[in-house]
């Protein structure tokens, strides 16, 4: 069964940073891309970057945003910065065991991951 579990999250002020972590297990961690989603009260999940042999990022987002992965670890890293009150959300981490494509469209999908972690609260107060 794998599991993903995702800690990091809290309450910052508008302009300071975190850095979010999402632990893997029970699968081999090198072999899935991984992507950061998250989740505003009242809106639908997006795409915040994936990584798999490149990176990806959604539009908002770049520049501020640095997704990473440790395998020997087997955690996924999204470090934010410049945070902006807009950027309150759930996050979550996704795994994608497939890796069918190398696109931004492709990793914004939710249908391209076969897991799912159950999210980190990430308050940014202005």
């Amino acid at each position: 069964q794998v599991q993903l579990v995702e800690s990091g999250g809290g309450l910052v002020q508008a302009g300071g940073s975190l850095r979010l972590s999402c632990a893997a297990s029970g699968h081999t961690f090198s072999n899935y891309a991984m992507g950061w989603f998250r989740q505003a009260p009242g809106k639908g999940r997006e795409l915040v970057a994936a990584i798999n042999w490149s990176t990806f990022y959604e539009g908002s987002v770049k520049g501020r945003v640095t997704i990473s992965r440790d395998n020997a670890k087997n955690t996924v890293y999204l470090q934010m910065n410049s945070l902006k009150p807009e950027d309150t959300a759930v996050y979550y981490c996704a795994a994608d065991s497939h890796r069918l494509y190398q696109s931004v469209y492709y990793y914004s999908m939710e249908r391209t991951y076969d897991y799912w972690g159950q999210g980190t609260q990430v308050t940014v107060s202005s």
